[in-house]
């Protein structure tokens, strides 16, 4: 989808204010230099978000790579936990806060949200107690990164003011307009250089740098 900067800027959808990335293992070992220093996406990209852990047991074998590049490099960063909501969610939180050092300028934690739970008012608890554990360990709010659909029938207005990252690639949500959503992931198949494979593409209504 993504093959040049040129063509990079032509899908960037107007009127946001800041442009970033989602990455995790699916994408390998990325060439973070070829990417940002030889072909000058560093003024293009302004945020890395980084996959820390999945569930309670499961690190992302690239987070230590990926973290370490970004933060050498000045690049605004932060990391996301992949949460099962069919497990305990304080042994996720508590797994997440041990692998992940939250720096003062790091980017709120993030939390990601994709998968059913065993009801919506199961799912809605378990989240939140997830995110009450990491704000009261890091003095931060998470983010609540999750579908749009999701957003529209589990969560919407229903989570105490948290703020929240929707993904929706075939047309911005009208939700955008709501005080609460923050970031939108508008594409799941973007190709950059140094990163072999797809790579998902995020807008945000924040200047994050």
């Amino acid at each position: 989808m993504v093959q040049t900067s040129t063509h990079f800027h032509e899908i960037i959808p107007p009127g946001y204010k800041s442009v970033g990335l989602d990455v995790s293992h699916h994408q390998g070992e990325i060439n973070w230099d070829l990417l940002f220093t030889a072909k000058g996406f560093d003024t293009i990209i302004d945020f890395v978000y980084c996959k820390v852990t999945e569930g309670s047991d499961h690190l992302d074998t690239q987070w230590e790579r990926n973290r370490d590049y970004l933060n050498k490099h000045g690049i605004s960063n932060g990391a996301y936990h992949y949460f099962n909501p069919k497990s305990a969610p304080r042994p996720q939180a508590a797994f997440f806060l041990e692998t992940y050092k939250i720096r003062s300028i790091d980017l709120p934690p993030v939390l990601d949200v994709e998968d059913e739970g065993f009801s919506d008012e199961d799912l809605r608890a378990k989240v939140l107690i997830w995110c009450e554990e990491v704000k009261k360990a890091t003095g931060v709010k998470p983010i609540i990164y999750t579908s749009l659909s999701f957003y529209e029938t589990k969560f919407r207005g229903k989570m105490d003011g948290y703020n929240f990252w929707i993904a929706a690639y075939s047309r911005e949500p009208q939700y955008m307009t709501d005080r609460e959503v923050l970031h939108w992931q508008f594409s799941e198949s973007g190709r950059l250089p140094g990163i072999s494979g797809n790579v998902d593409l995020n807008v945000s209504k924040l200047d994050v740098y």
